[in-house]
C-alpha cells in the first residue's frame, strides 16, 4: 500500500513588527540579507548626498556669508550624530538593554537645571552674554561628574538591577525637573522667556568657537571606542561571559560609561537636549546590521544619525519653511518608539 501522506496547512509567516513593519516583504528580505559593507556604503552615499544638498541647494545671494553658516550647522549636526549615536550604542551594550539611553538617566533634566540655576543667580541676560567656552566647560564638567558618580554607584557592585537603574534615573530626573520648575516660577517673566529658548535643541545658533573643542573630544573618545570594538562585542554577551574570557569587567565598564558621559555632555552642551534621538538611530541600526559586531554597528549608527539630522533639517527648512523645530519631531517619534519597545517587552 502506498504510504499515506498527511497534508498540513501552509504555515503563515509571522507579521514583522518594529521599525520594519509596513515595509514590503521583499524589501525586508533584501535589507536582512544585505551585507554590512553594502549597508555602510549606501548610508555613506546617502550622507554625502544630504550634506551636499544642504550646503548647495538654492545657494543664492551672498554666498560668502550663507555657505559658512550652513557649514557650521552641518558640522554641528554631524558631531551630534556621532556623539549621541555612539554613546547610546555603548550604553545599551553595557546594560544589555535596548531601551535604555544615557539621556533617560537624567542628563537632559540636569542640563535644564544648570541653565535655570545660572539664570536665576546671575540673570538670563548674563547667561546669554557669558563666554560660550566658559559656559560649555561648566555644563560638560557638571554633567560628566554627575554621570560618573551615578554609574560608579550602579555598575561596580557584584550585582546590578536594571529596574533599580531606571528607577534612580527617573527619580533624579524628576528631582531636577522639580527644582528647575521651582526656580523658573521665582524668576521674572522676561528672564524666563529668554531662558526658554535654551531648553530645546537648536542647530541654528551654534557657536563656531565650540566646534573645534567638541570635535576634538568626540574624536578622541571615538578613537578609543574603535580600538575597543572587539572588547565591546564580548561585553554584549554578558558580565559572566566577559569575566570568563579574561575581561576586567569593572574597569572596562567604567571606561565605557565615562566615554558615554563625555559624548552626551558635549552634545547636550553644544546644541541642547535630544532625549530620544539615540534610541531611534540605534534601533534602526540593529535592524539594518546583520549580526551584532560593533565594527559594523558603530559606523551604521553614526551614518543613520547623520542622514536623519541633516536630511530632517533640510526638509524642515526647505519644505516646511521652519514650521517647527527638528528636536520636536525627534522627541515625538522617539517617544512613540520608546513606548512601543516598552510595551513589547524589551525591558529585561
Amino acid at each position: 500500500m502506498p504510504e499515506s501522506t498527511t497534508l498540513l496547512p501552509p504555515v503563515k509567516k509571522p507579521a514583522v513588527k518594529g521599525p520594519m513593519a509596513g515595509v514590503p516583504r521583499r524589501l525586508q528580505a533584501a535589507v536582512r540579507n544585505a551585507s554590512p559593507r553594502l549597508v555602510v556604503g549606501v548610508l555613506l552615499a546617502a550622507t554625502a548626498a544630504v550634506v551636499c544638498l544642504f550646503l548647495f541647494f538654492e545657494l543664492k545671494g551672498n554666498v560668502g556669508y550663507i555657505l559658512p553658516r550652513r557649514a557650521i550647522k552641518v558640522a554641528a549636526m554631524l558631531l551630534v550624530a556621532v556623539a549621541v549615536g555612539v554613546s547610546t550604542l555603548l550604553f545599551q551594550t553595557v546594560t544589555a538593554n535596548r531601551i535604555l539611553t544615557p539621556s533617560i538617566m537624567g542628563f537632559d533634566s540636569l542640563y535644564i537645571l544648570v541653565q535655570t540655576a545660572m539664570a536665576f543667580t546671575l540673570g538670563a541676560a548674563a547667561v546669554v552674554a557669558a563666554p560660550p567656552t566658559l559656559q560649555f566647560g561648566v555644563e560638560v564638567l557638571l554633567m560628566v561628574a554627575f554621570s560618573a558618580l551615578l554609574y560608579r554607584w550602579m555598575f561596580t557592585g557584584a550585582t546590578r538591577s536594571l529596574h533599580l537603574l531606571l528607577l534612580v534615573g527617573v527619580i533624579l530626573g524628576s528631582l531636577f525637573r522639580g527644582l528647575s520648575s521651582l526656580l523658573q516660577r521665582l524668576m521674572e517673566p522676561s528672564e524666563f522667556i529668554i531662558l526658554q529658548d535654551l531648553f530645546f535643541a537648536s542647530f541654528n545658533n551654534v557657536d563656531p568657537s565650540l566646534l573645534g573643542v567638541s570635535a576634538a573630544i568626540v574624536a578622541v573618545v571615538c578613537a578609543l571606542v574603535w580600538r575597543a570594538r572587539h572588547t565591546l562585542d564580548v561585553l554584549a554577551l554578558g558580565r559572566d561571559v566577559a569575566i570568563n574570557v579574561g575581561v576586567d569587567h569593572r574597569k572596562v565598564v567604567m571606561r565605557v560609561l565615562l566615554g558615554c558621559s563625555l559624548l552626551v555632555a558635549v552634545s547636550t552642551a553644544l546644541v541642547g537636549p535630544v532625549t530620544f534621538f539615540g534610541l531611534l538611530v540605534v534601533s534602526l541600526g540593529y535592524q539594518l546590521c546583520r549580526g551584532f559586531s560593533h565594527a559594523w554597528l558603530l559606523p551604521i549608527v553614526v551614518l543613520i544619525g547623520a542622514v536623519a539630522l541633516v536630511g530632517g533639517q533640510l526638509l524642515l527648512e526647505k519644505v516646511f519653511g521652519f514650521g517647527t523645530a527638528l528636536s520636536v519631531v525627534i522627541e515625538f517619534a522617539g517617544g512613540i518608539l520608546f513606548l512601543y519597545l516598552l510595551l513589547k517587552g524589551s525591558l529585561k
